[in-house]
């Protein structure tokens, strides 16, 4: 199947925008089965960081400097990565392709793609664990953190790709997956799309290509998702809610405490799980659609789903230290995400939030805090300070602290014994961190260690 791709690159000009992870990956594909030649475009001068593997590539041309989405002229294709914003150029004539464009187009029938604002990383995942309990090989791919490219080549025909899709990545495919999943839309990623609308309509490209023999799955309580979805999507339409409400035979839903699908029974929601909260709890009933579709063994899916555990930096436990319970969830980085956290936990006394603003409302996260539901906030730049001084409730204190050492510090000097300490900055972690990874491991650290 990957040769196909390579044949389909063949004798064409070609370049990869942006030499990052992806970029990387996209040219050691290319490079081992292929010396056609190649063209890099990058805003930095990454020959200088990469010499040891481009430096006896006699088939590379360079595009580098800060005019370089300007110079896209004259390619026949161009491999985007999908950090590349291309929000300030217009992109109606560009040739863009990306890894998942060329998967899609020789073999989309054996993906399940998964999208939202939040949770896609966690279903993904989950989808993959029930597969592969089912015994069917699957690969973990995507915006997971892993690049498509770098499993292409140990798929055989019966291989299921479970590709996380980011609404960069979604951007400019003209394929959808014959198994489609959206789970929310929120307010998100307005540094990278410009408006909410074109964040929401890259999102919905999972669904805009499908035919009337692929399946498109999403959460209909949630809007304005359910607002999006009409008969212009031609997959075969699953909708996932907790009512049950104008239900039919494509309806996953809860009753009694009961998720059912076609008058079926699929999963008690009291079961105990290590993923917790309601936002899980629809991620899972996604995963039990697409099991139900796929006609799996439902027994192994629901011991797969039991055994499953929290990604890092997802409401991840990490530890009780001095008779506090400290928990991670570096990666809510908008308000609904922090609040999902808190209300799955039902017993957060200090919550430490607060991070790079990037213009999204934070009113839902202001109007939640004062309840007074968290009594200690502890308010980081930027954020953290301007919604800290939103918070009139007269039973919550507020400390602003300027470093992630400090919160630390101060939650275990302020937390009540046996409650929890949250880390869930409800914003963008870039002022001070590489990325929300960093930031949640540099948290586990000073916990352990303070």
């Amino acid at each position: 199947m990957f040769k196909q791709i390579i044949d389909y690159l063949s004798g064409k000009k070609i370049a990869i925008l942006g030499f990052g992870m992806e970029g990387k990956s996209t040219y050691n594909f290319i490079r081992k089965y292929s010396d056609m030649p190649l063209t890099i475009i990058d805003k930095n001068n990454v020959y200088e960081t990469n010499k040891e593997l481009l430096s006896s590539d006699n088939k590379l041309n360079y595009i580098f400097g800060d005019d370089y989405l300007h110079k896209l002229d004259g390619f026949d294709l161009i491999i985007k990565s999908p950090g590349v914003i291309t929000k300030d150029i217009d992109t109606t004539n560009i040739p863009f392709t990306s890894q998942l464009e060329l998967l899609l187009m020789v073999n989309r029938e054996y993906v399940i793609g998964i999208t939202a604002t939040k949770g896609k990383s966690t279903t993904t995942s989950l989808t993959s664990a029930v597969l592969k309990a089912n015994g069917i090989d699957a690969k973990l791919v995507g915006n997971i953190g892993v690049p498509i490219f770098d499993e292409i080549e140990s798929m055989n025909e019966d291989t299921y790709m479970v590709v996380e899709m980011s609404s960069s990545q979604l951007e400019f495919v003209t394929y959808s997956p014959h198994i489609a999943a959206i789970l929310n839309l929120y307010e998100d990623h307005l540094d990278h799309c410009g408006t909410i609308e074109h964040y929401h309509a890259n999102k919905l490209q999972i669904f805009k290509h499908q035919t009337n023999s692929d399946y498109a799955i999403y959460c209909s309580d949630i809007e304005p998702l359910n607002s999006y979805i009409d008969d212009s999507y031609q997959g075969i339409k699953y909708r996932v809610q907790f009512n049950d409400q104008n239900i039919d035979s494509r309806t996953t839903y809860i009753k009694n405490n009961q998720v059912y699908l076609n008058g079926k029974p699929l999963f008690n929601t009291d079961t105990e799980l290590h993923l917790l909260g309601e936002h899980n709890l629809r991620n899972i009933m996604v995963v039990l659609t697409i099991s139900e579709i796929m006609h799996l063994d439902l027994n192994k899916t629901i011991e797969a789903i039991k055994n499953f555990k929290p990604l890092e930096h997802r409401i991840e436990l990490v530890g009780t230290y001095n008779d506090i319970i400290y928990y991670n969830d570096s990666i809510a980085t908008i308000p609904n995400a922090t609040i999902s956290a808190i209300k799955a936990l039902k017993d957060v006394d200090t919550l430490i939030f607060g991070g790079m603003d990037r213009g999204i409302d934070y009113q839902p996260l202001i109007d939640f805090l004062d309840t007074g539901i968290v009594r200690n906030l502890i308010c980081m730049p930027t954020t953290g300070y301007k919604i800290g001084k939103e918070i009139k409730n007269l039973n919550v204190f507020k400390y602003n602290v300027e470093t992630l050492e400090e919160a630390v510090s101060k939650a275990r000097e302020i937390t009540s014994k046996n409650k929890i300490c949250l880390l869930s900055p409800a914003a963008a972690s870039y002022e001070y961190f590489k990325n929300f990874e960093e930031k949640g491991r540099a948290y586990k650290n000073l916990v352990k260690n303070i």
